[in-house]
């Protein structure tokens, strides 16, 4: 992996103000208001951010909702989605723009494959085509779309960045992913909803991953991935298309299953590798929201500053679906020294299914690495696709 960009709406509000919106939306009484505040205020976020500014204001001056009680009618899949195709772009092109920024070796041109990857609005021709445009990649540029996979798709984005570089040295592979997750708010008491449009904020993240490191900077080299699933919690995390957006399913009992699967999870990850968890130092955790950091603290034994920049990002930009764990990794790669070359970083994402993503990453600094297991398949050993910043 060679550099991370990412790039947020201009929109940033306060999380109480957010719950303020949310609380005369709703048309809570007294009560109710003070319980999603205080939802709101032990969420772990300060704010976040969005493309809509409404979440800002008050009735009266709505741009995207209606300036009538109730936010009657309120808006359908297809008002979403025509906000979707005005905002993913360029929110998109400015991840990658910053993303290419750290690279000034890398000309658009040499780009040989582009992954989108979003869960939050899709048409067609879609996010891909029009990202060729806009920054002006070459037209046989190899595109693939990672849709509707929720917050561990950033992974699958990377195992497929991995994979082309394997079968081609010479690959250098744009990874995008961008989620509009506050089109999606819901007016509904129900308590995932509730939960829901507490945690989610907009954000784009654009990854460059090629078969070398760049020349300067650390680098993260792919090591390995393994994927879990724990089918009883098929009904705790899921994401439906429906008349009035996409609405998620997000139960409390979540943490407490992530918390019973993380360390057969990571047990397989690492069991054919010359790594134990005691070596590991860096963590690269998908925040998903703040118990379930603390269910993995304290299912593996991390401290929070072990945790530090997943708090980091959950704090200052709440949960952005798929984009947020490259958030995370772009935290952590600021903070790297030379002396911390061929540290291992363990990474984690999840979502719908309950799905569980794991995988290892390697700090490069320079030269080539030479050795990459995934744990599906631990003969096979080719060259590392890097991510460096």
């Amino acid at each position: 992996m060679c550099a991370i960009g990412t790039a947020n709406p201009p929109h940033r509000i306060p999380q109480l103000q957010i719950a303020d919106f949310m609380a005369s939306a709703l048309e809570l009484d007294e009560a109710g208001t003070r319980r999603l505040r205080a939802l709101y205020r032990v969420s772990g976020i300060e704010q976040r951010y969005t493309v809509l500014p409404d979440y800002g204001r008050s009735n009266g001056q709505f741009e995207f909702f209606p300036n009538s009680p109730g936010l009657e009618p309120f808006p359908g899949v297809g008002q979403r989605m025509a906000a979707y195709r005005r905002y993913a772009l360029p929110l998109s092109v400015q991840a990658v723009q910053d993303c290419l920024r750290q690279l000034p070796e890398v000309e658009v041109g040499s780009i040989t494959h582009l992954i989108t990857v979003s869960c939050t609005g899709m048409y067609a021709p879609g996010l891909d085509i029009e990202l060729v445009a806009a920054l002006g990649l070459p037209g046989h540029v190899q595109r693939t779309c990672v849709n509707f996979m929720g917050c561990y798709a950033a992974v699958n984005g990377l195992k497929l960045a991995h994979a082309f570089c394997q079968a081609t040295p010479t690959a250098r592979v744009l990874l995008v992913c961008t989620e509009l997750c506050t089109l999606h708010f819901q007016k509904s008491h129900e308590d995932d909803h509730l939960v829901s449009n507490a945690l989610f904020g907009d954000g784009a993240a654009a990854v460059l991953v090629q078969g070398q490191p760049a020349a300067t900077g650390p680098s993260l080299a792919l090591t390995a991935f393994h994927c879990g699933l724990e089918p009883d919690g098929h009904a705790d995390m899921a994401w439906h298309i429906n008349n009035f957006g996409f609405e998620m399913t997000l139960s409390s009992y979540v943490p407490r299953m992530i918390q019973q699967g993380i360390g057969q999870l990571t047990q397989r990850l690492l069991a054919d590798l010359p790594v134990q968890l005691t070596d590991i130092r860096a963590f690269a955790i998908h925040p998903g929201g703040r118990k379930i950091l603390e269910s993995i603290e304290q299912a593996l034994g991390l401290t929070a500053h072990d945790n530090r920049f997943a708090y980091q990002v959950l704090r200052n930009y709440g949960n952005m679906s798929s984009a947020t764990v490259l958030y995370v990794l772009r935290d952590l790669l600021r903070t790297l020294t030379p002396a911390d070359a061929d540290a291992p970083v363990l990474s984690f994402a999840f979502g719908p299914g309950l799905t569980l993503e794991a995988m290892l990453l390697t700090v490069v600094y320079e030269g080539k690495v030479e050795i990459v297991r995934n744990t599906e398949d631990v003969e096979n050993v080719q060259n590392v696709a890097v991510l460096s910043s």
